[in-house]
C-alpha cells in the first residue's frame, strides 16, 4: 500500500550551503545528518562503486527534503538554467499562504524568479497562484497559494510550517 510521498532527494556540490538554505530561509527542519564511506550495503542499494558522501535529511509539515553531497564519485554537474520541459524531475512544490510576501522574502534570501507571482486579476479566479523559483543550485522549486481550499489537492492547514521570520515573538 503506497502511503505518499515521503522526500525529494537533492544532490548538491555545496551541502551545507543549500542545507543553510533550506532551514534559514526556507524554515525547513533538520532532523537528521549523516556520512558514508566503504559501506557496499549503499553502494548495494544505490547502484554505485565505492560511493561516500554526506547527506541531510530536512522537515517541513508532512514531508522531508533529502540533501546529498558526493565525494564519491564526484556527479555531472547539472545546468543550473535547465528547462522546466527537461524530461526527469523537473520541480517539487511549496505550499504558501502568502506568495505575494514569500516572493519578496525569498528573492531577497538567495531565489531567482524569472517573474512576479500572477494577480489574482490574471488568475482570472483560479483556483491557485503559482511561480517557479530556482534555489542557490538552480534546482526549480515551485510556489503554490491555493485559493480556494475545496480543490482536491489542498493540503490542511494544520501542516503548516513557518519561516524564522514568521515565528511567534515572546
Amino acid at each position: 500500500m503506497i502511503r505518499g510521498i515521503h522526500h525529494v532527494a537533492i544532490c548538491t556540490p555545496d551541502l551545507d550551503r543549500l542545507a543553510a538554505f533550506y532551514t534559514d530561509v526556507m524554515g525547513f527542519e533538520e532532523v537528521m545528518a549523516t556520512s558514508w564511506r566503504d559501506r557496499p550495503i549503499v553502494d548495494r542499494m544505490i547502484g554505485l562503486t565505492n560511493s561516500a558522501a554526506r547527506q541531510m535529511m530536512l522537515r517541513t509539515g508532512n514531508a522531508h527534503l533529502e540533501l546529498f553531497q558526493y565525494e564519491s564519485p564526484v556527479g555531472t554537474v547539472a545546468d543550473p538554467d535547465r528547462s522546466p520541459a527537461s524530461q526527469g524531475y523537473t520541480h517539487f512544490c511549496i505550499d504558501v499562504i502568502d506568495i505575494d510576501a514569500e516572493y519578496e522574502r525569498l528573492s531577497t534570501n538567495g531565489m531567482s524568479f524569472h517573474s512576479p507571482p500572477p494577480t489574482r486579476d490574471e488568475m482570472n479566479g483560479g483556483p491557485i497562484r503559482a511561480i517557479y523559483a530556482r534555489d542557490p543550485d538552480g534546482n526549480i522549486v515551485e510556489l503554490q497559494e491555493i485559493l480556494d481550499p475545496s480543490v482536491p489537492f489542498a493540503l490542511e492547514r494544520t501542516a503548516m510550517i513557518t519561516t524564522p521570520e514568521q515565528e511567534p515573538t515572546e
